[in-house]
């Protein structure tokens, strides 16, 4: 039997329950990666992370990202979480970090209890989604979606979302519809089928109100979204025009779990860059008992 440590934290908030649940396994080396999407699973929550030894001595760790059904190039909250995991437990040494990931390392900073996490795609932009298909798959009728600036649209810092803006009212109505994301998943191509996210925001004041939807991925509704928090404000910045965006984003509300995401994008050269800051609460540690499963199967067969 072998045991393996785990720690659980609300991320993006300052006081336990809310924010967005993470598990993180700060030492994973071991793990198989069934291993690691079993855990993922039976944790249930929107991520759970998987830390290993570095490839590249100077970076802090390599850091695997799995939601409940696959594994994933980047999340915002898993770094953010992780990375506050890891400094709490003295394995973050300095102010700055560097998480080998699939989608590319990822720089971060920490600065007393604030994380912030540098998205590590330039921002980028994929194909609309028509109104309609959008409007179905957030329970929601065409005329709720707003267009005055921007359709539905793909947009990415390193995990693509398609991003729409609909009224306040509408906000607080969205309700995801599965038949509809399937149906969508085979319509609109422009993102992997199982992972078909849809972000969308609402005005409120100075502030954004945002909902995120991915239940192909096994996530019915997101507590709170970095990774698309982020591609929001570059496009709101591209829109906008000027040097620099910053956006004080609050999602989470209709779920009980209210989550506080600062958000950042800049012009540099050609590109636009954007990063996500957050807080974490530690809500419990404790170890996970696993047999050696691929001497199970070899027993069995």
């Amino acid at each position: 039997m072998r045991s393996f440590q785990f720690v659980t934290v609300d991320v993006f908030t300052d006081r336990p329950f809310s924010g967005n649940p993470l598990a993180v396994f700060p030492d994973a080396e071991g793990l198989s990666d069934r291993e690691m999407q079993l855990l993922a699973a039976e944790f249930n929550l929107s991520e759970t992370t998987f830390v290993l030894p570095a490839a590249d001595a100077a970076h802090t760790a390599r850091v695997r990202i799995f939601n409940r059904s696959a594994e994933m190039a980047f999340a915002g909250h898993p770094n953010v979480g992780t990375a506050w995991v890891l400094g709490r437990l003295g394995r973050a040494t300095g102010v700055r970090l560097c998480f080998e990931e699939i989608a590319g390392p990822v720089e971060i900073r920490v600065d007393q209890d604030r994380v912030t996490v540098d998205a590590p795609d330039a921002f980028s932009l994929g194909p609309e989604m028509p109104v309609d298909l959008f409007a179905a798959c957030v329970g929601l009728e065409a005329g709720d979606i707003a267009v005055s600036m921007h359709r539905p649209i793909l947009a990415s810092v390193g995990h693509p979302f398609v991003i729409g803006e609909v009224s306040a009212d509408a906000l607080g109505r969205a309700i995801p519809d599965i038949a509809a994301f399937r149906k969508a998943s085979g319509v609109y191509r422009a993102s992997e089928p199982h992972a078909l996210s849809l972000y969308t925001y609402a005005r409120d004041g100075s502030a954004m109100r945002a909902r995120m939807f991915s239940p192909l991925a096994g996530t019915f509704e997101d507590a709170a979204t970095g990774s698309a928090a982020m591609p929001l404000t570059a496009l709101l910045l591209t829109l906008a025009g000027g040097s620099e965006r910053r956006l004080d984003v609050l999602q989470g509300l209709e779920m009980g779990r209210p989550s506080r995401l600062l958000c950042t994008a800049k012009r540099t050269g050609d590109a636009i860059r954007a990063s996500v800051s957050g807080s974490c609460v530690q809500m419990s540690k404790g170890e996970v008992c696993l047999p050696d499963l691929a001497a199970e199967h070899g027993h069995v067969g």
